[in-house]
């Protein structure tokens, strides 16, 4: 359907993406809606599995989770986050979310504008920085274990 008449988006309809930290289901983007300030993406995160500390340089985001709970970093300060529960992140902030519990984490990334202005259309988007200080070695010295990601571990 094209995306400009869609108003619906039902579990079938939704864009599937697996990458290194989870499971999504794009539910809200401009090449299923004609949303152009909203992202939304249903993700879906295994036990001992993370989306190490990263940013996006001009987008805010709410993190909100349905299922499980979400070790959830803002900057180096985090809260354990269960059902009902929500972060929100300001653009060029630097986040993370973990799951190193037993049961999976289902979580909703709510991301705001979903089209960048031309000016702003290349950056990278998001900016790992999981691998450099502080953010690499924060969780190790606070005493959290470390995740998966990517095939491999990584230790933070």
């Amino acid at each position: 359907m094209n995306p400009q008449a869609r108003r619906f988006v039902q579990i079938a309809d939704a864009l599937r993406e697996p990458n290194a930290w989870t499971n999504n289901e794009w539910l809200c983007r401009p090449d299923i809606v004609a949303a152009k300030d909203l992202l939304l993406v249903r993700a879906n995160m295994a036990p001992g599995y993370c989306h190490p500390f990263h940013y996006h340089p001009h987008r805010e985001e709410i993190i909100y989770v349905i299922y499980g709970r979400a070790e959830q970093w803002v900057g180096d300060d985090y809260r354990i986050l269960t059902a009902g529960e929500m972060a929100h992140i300001p653009p060029g902030t630097i986040h993370a979310t973990y799951n190193p519990h037993a049961e999976p984490l289902v979580f909703l990334a709510i991301l705001s504008p979903a089209v960048l202005p031309d000016a702003n259309a290349g950056d990278p988007d998001p900016v790992d920085v999981g691998t450099q200080e502080p953010w690499a070695s924060l969780r190790k010295a606070r005493g959290l274990a470390p995740c998966v990601w990517d095939g491999g571990r990584q230790v933070a």
